[in-house]
């Protein structure tokens, strides 16, 4: 059988499937599954055989919609939509009356509204791991949790092997950046905390983002610090990980740069904010006790993936100091 499978949105997004559809690339091997995701993101699948990676917006528009219907409504068997939203609900309708399988993800949206907005019912909610194999179990398809991790890509490592040499000594990877304020810690804590690492000569620390203003700040940071380099905007993602594999460990907020290490066995210390664990977007295999967080603010978590308002004004969540960061690494 051949399924289309749709993810859109953002890399961290995107990633959190790599552990599941990996799991179905080896337990199917004679079914084909075609991953729709943004673009750009290919490498993560690229050693599943039996996975096509189509590119498509991530900002998939109607006329979007009905051209992914009309190319694909005769090639495929099933549909399984890891995003439901409006656009990608439209697009169910249509492969149903096509007379296609349609499955969808089951997100929980009203019990994370209850927990962030009205601090109800507050428990740990099932992982997006879960909730995108209940998806899959109910296409027919069973996984299991057997990834470890993606497959060296030998091109790619020599290429980070020529750029930075044989490693030698401690490296640290440091993601500080996040979509939203909430989710990330105020500059001055994050250049402290580079400060404390690189003063040890024995270690070298590499700074991960994304975008022109965060590529543009952490190059300055780079410029002031002992054995620091930005890496933001300079590599492929497939080399981005396998700098990630040679790691030692890689500090960072909830955001993508957490799922990427998990897709490599990284072990990540996670700063969250404003967002919490209990919503169920810890990385792949994280370990609980590498997560540094404010326990004793009630009002966490008061939104899902960030936010660029505090209800307070203070944004206390950010108030971690760089030394508890530290002592964790």
């Amino acid at each position: 059988m051949t399924y289309l499978i749709v993810r859109l949105a953002t890399l961290g997004n995107v990633a959190m499937t790599v552990p599941v559809i990996a799991s179905l690339s080896k337990r199917y091997p004679n079914d084909r599954f075609i991953f729709a995701a943004k673009k750009d993101l290919a490498s993560m699948f690229a050693s599943m055989p039996n996975v096509s990676y189509l590119e498509v917006d991530n900002h998939l528009d109607w006329k979007g919609v009905f051209a992914l219907w009309r190319t694909w409504r005769d090639k495929i068997d099933a549909v399984i939509d890891l995003q439901d939203v409006p656009r990608t609900r439209v697009l169910r309708g249509l492969m149903r009356l096509s007379g296609k399988r349609v499955t969808s993800v089951r997100y929980g949206r009203f019990q994370k509204h209850l927990i962030t907005v009205w601090g109800i019912g507050k428990r740990q909610l099932p992982s997006e791991f879960d909730r995108y194999r209940d998806a899959f179990s109910r296409a027919g398809l069973e996984t299991n949790d057997a990834f470890e991790s993606l497959p060296v890509n030998g091109t790619a490592a020599q290429t980070i092997t020529e750029r930075f040499g044989v490693k030698e000594g401690r490296w640290i990877g440091l993601a500080p950046f996040a979509k939203s304020k909430s989710n990330m810690l105020p500059y001055r804590v994050t250049k402290d905390v580079i400060e404390l690492l690189t003063k040890d000569p024995d270690t070298h620390v590499f700074l991960f983002g994304a975008g022109q203003i965060e590529c543009e700040m952490l190059r300055q940071w780079a410029s002031v610090f002992p054995r620091t380099e930005s890496v933001a905007g300079q590599l492929k993602l497939k080399e981005e990980l396998e700098l990630m594999r040679q790691l030692d460990v890689m500090i960072c907020m909830d955001s993508a740069n957490q799922h990427l290490s998990g897709l490599v066995g990284l072990r990540a210390v996670s700063v969250w904010c404003a967002t919490h664990p209990m919503i169920g977007f810890q990385g792949w295999k994280q370990r609980p006790e590498d997560i540094i967080q404010r326990h004793e603010l009630r009002c966490r978590p008061c939104t899902c993936h960030g936010t660029n308002h505090c209800r307070y004004g203070n944004f206390a969540c950010r108030n971690i100091d760089a030394e508890t960061i530290v002592q964790q690494i």
